[in-house]
Parts: C-alpha cells; sequence; structure tokens
C-alpha cells in the first residue's frame, strides 16, 4: 500500500511539473490572450455589420437616405436648388494660384 501511495504522489508531482513548467500554462494563457484579442475584434465587426445593416434597412425604407447620398457623394440638386460651395481664405488662394486666377476675398 505503502508504494501505491508512493507511486502515485510521484505520478501527480511529475504531472503538476509538466503542467506548470513545461508549457503547459504557458499554452493556456496564450491561448487565453488570443481569444481576448478575437473577440474585441469580433466586437469591433459586430457593431460595423449592424451599422451597415441600419444603413441598408434605411437605404431600403426611406427617401430622405437615398437624398443625402445623391447628394453628397454625387452632388446631386433638386430641381430649383442652388449650389453654394464656401471655401477657406487659404484653400482659395492656393486653389486660385493652380488655375493662374485671382482669388474673390
Amino acid at each position: 500500500m505503502r508504494w501505491l501511495l508512493l507511486l502515485l504522489l510521484l505520478l501527480l508531482v511529475a504531472l503538476q511539473y509538466q503542467l506548470w513548467f513545461r508549457s503547459g500554462m504557458d499554452d493556456v494563457w496564450e491561448l487565453e490572450k488570443a481569444l481576448d484579442v478575437q473577440r474585441a475584434e469580433n466586437a469591433r465587426l459586430r457593431e460595423r455589420n449592424e451599422a451597415l445593416a441600419a444603413e441598408v434597412e434605411d437605404l431600403k425604407s426611406g427617401r430622405d437616405a437615398i437624398e443625402e447620398r445623391a447628394r453628397s457623394e454625387l452632388g446631386m440638386l433638386k430641381e430649383g436648388e442652388r449650389l453654394i460651395q464656401i471655401a477657406e481664405p487659404g484653400r482659395a488662394a492656393a486653389a486660385a494660384a493652380a488655375r493662374d486666377v485671382e482669388p474673390v476675398e
């Protein structure tokens, strides 16, 4: 009985040594870090997907979103509207110099 107890104790010590000192727990900690990184990435992508889904739903159901996109991305205007652009003074002078035109101040 004493030999069996000694054998089991030695087996326990050997297993604990492998677990704690031979990359057993190191692997677990690295995997936990990788899991945390992946969870953060998943959360970021989930938020992005929700925003895109809301935008798709808005484009499907409402004219306002389509009109806003046409104005901002395509530069379209409604009939009877005028487009007035206000340029910053530094940018206006640089653009005028590039076109060899006198800037309006």
